[in-house]
């Protein structure tokens, strides 16, 4: 009997051997192809299993900090869920890429 854990959905199995088309090799046979696709495809099951188990965690941790703090409700908060924080790495190495960008085309300006 095939539970539902066990089965593939067809999207996974296309992807899967979609990959493994693009990788095959000259002289490669169809059935190492399928076994290729087969490998794919559990490892991208097995990612999905994971990131499953990450989301239900984060949603436990969450839920619990909603609940240790009793006079916040969850529907009109507007705070940032626990576990993303905000960065400003990146926005710090956009106005320096584009600080060199300007650098770059005023040193080519000067040169033509």
């Amino acid at each position: 009997m095939n539970s539902r854990k066990d089965r593939v959905s067809d999207k996974t199995k296309d992807e899967a051997m979609t990959i493994a088309r693009g990788t095959q090799r000259p002289g490669q046979t169809k059935q190492q192809t399928k076994l290729i696709a087969q490998g794919i495809q559990k490892g991208i099951d097995q990612y999905k299993k994971q990131q499953n188990a990450k989301a239900r965690e984060l949603d436990r941790k969450r839920k619990k900090t909603a609940a240790e703090k009793p006079g916040h409700s969850s529907s009109g908060s507007t705070a940032e869920p626990a576990g993303i924080k905000s960065n400003k790495l990146p926005w710090v190495l956009l106005i320096i890429s584009w600080l060199g960008f300007a650098a770059y085309l005023s040193i080519v300006a000067d040169v033509i």
